[in-house]
């Protein structure tokens, strides 16, 4: 009975479910494989007299994964979607019953996970280098293919539409943990270094930061008085390594500009050294504790200035943030022969960690992978100090995530060294308590 209804249609069905499954191998792979690959990668494959050709392909479409992906995704679609179809319909033309073909899309969907995706994909990954070579030149071909090109285009203009603003015309679009998740990849496969990875999540994490995040607080910077001479200015700065001073009026609230080293270390030259400060004071530049650095530095950039007062929301005085914090919150911390610091992090011979308490907590995560709430307080003191609800004393602690913050140090009312025990047997609970 089946034999006797397997006529023509059937049989072009047939051949059409397996091209379409051909097409999905292939495309998985060249997915998997492409993406995989860097442009540094793609153009020393190019210069390869082996690969030349193969290679200048790659590194058209490594140099423009836009004008890759879209086209590709819209065949994948094309593809799974009409095999699907397909497949059920065959089976219900031969066995007539609708049952059988549901039976037929559940079994197809393990088929075509197995066959189309796993399997290619799983050997794309790893050879990754050999499958991109052997997919460039079809999968360019495929790209530049002029009708799925404008249907790609004509789809991404109906999402415009739905979703207007969106800017889906330099689509597909990535998370920042998708991204990284590549960067992670990326570094498995010795395609980049770990210290390129950090870079990288550095650079996403910058667009979040604010100036509050990176500041000096008030309580360590460094003021000369407008009524203080040069002289004494100028000691002050060399004291500290200073190249700036901001120069207040009555209070430290009240900061009527900033004295620089150079004008001060010229005006004692010239014998001038019992000037007031404040006749030498250039304009301070104000700012709001929730500026985003990111913003910041290209004002600095556009305005020619490497020091801001950052304000408080009740206009108070809250620190102050040079360039040079701005750039290190990018790369790392930049020292110099007079920077004399002592470590954020100690580690002790009992396997504990002294911490100095201005660490931020943010860095304290990623340091310990701990999941620490930062929303309220930037710095490990401010958790302790803010966890304990009063003005803390020395010895006193707080525990939380399976470690114990010891106040070790206290510099007044704020603490200073935290020492970090982890708690012996403790186990994260199921309900996600920090306790």
């Amino acid at each position: 009975m089946i034999l006797a209804t397997f006529g023509t249609p059937e049989v072009l069905m047939l051949v059409a479910i397996f091209v379409f499954l051909v097409m999905l191998v292939f495309l998985a792979i060249a997915e998997t494989a492409v993406n995989r690959i860097s442009k540094p990668k793609a153009q020393a494959l190019m210069e390869d007299p082996r690969h030349r050709k193969s290679g200048r392909a790659l590194l058209h479409l490594v140099s423009e994964p836009e004008a890759f992906m879209n086209p590709v995704l819209v065949t994948v679609n094309i593809a799974a979607t009409g095999q699907a179809f397909l497949t059920s319909l065959l089976v219900s033309r031969i066995s007539g019953s609708w049952i059988a073909a549901v039976v037929a899309f559940a079994l197809n969907i393990v088929v075509f996970f197995v066959l189309a995706e796993s399997l290619p994909k799983t050997w794309a990954i790893l050879n990754a280098e050999r499958a991109a070579l052997m997919m460039a030149r079809p999968t360019q071909a495929l790209v530049r293919f002029t009708p799925l090109r404008y249907l790609s285009k004509g789809l991404i203009g109906l999402t415009n539409i739905i979703f207007p603003g969106r800017g889906l015309k330099q689509g597909p679009f990535v998370s920042e943990r998708e991204f990284l998740g590549i960067v992670d990849a990326a570094v498995e496969d010795e395609v980049i270094e770990h210290e390129e990875r950090e870079l990288i999540e550095s650079v996403i994490e910058f667009g979040d930061t604010v100036a509050r995040e990176i500041m000096l607080p008030r309580p360590d910077m460094k003021v000369i008085p407008a009524l203080a001479t040069v002289t004494e200015a100028l000691d002050l700065a060399i004291e500290h390594g200073l190249s700036r001073l901001p120069v207040t009026g009555d209070d430290l609230d009240d900061v009527v500009g900033v004295a620089y080293a150079k004008d001060l270390m010229r005006a004692e030259r010239e014998g001038n050294g019992q000037t007031l400060t404040g006749a030498l004071a250039r304009p301070a530049h104000f700012i709001p504790d929730t500026k985003p650095v990111a913003d910041l530095m290209r004002e600095m950039q556009a305005e020619k200035f490497h020091m801001a007062i950052v304000v408080d929301e009740y206009g108070g005085i809250a620190g102050l943030v040079t360039l040079e914090d701005c750039i290190e919150e990018l790369i790392g911390d930049i020292v110099d022969e007079y920077d004399v610091e002592p470590p954020q992090v100690e580690h002790l011979p009992s396997g504990e960690l002294r911490l100095n308490a201005a660490i931020s907590v943010g860095e304290l995560n990623d340091l310990l992978e701990l999941q620490l709430p930062d929303d309220d307080w930037d710095t490990v003191g401010g958790f302790v100090f803010g966890s304990l609800g009063h003005v803390p004393k020395e010895h006193e602690f707080v525990e939380s995530r399976g470690y114990r913050f010891t106040i070790e140090k206290m510099d007044g009312r704020r603490v200073a060294i935290v020492r970090l025990s982890p708690i012996p047997g403790w186990e994260p609970p199921d309900d996600g308590d920090d306790d």
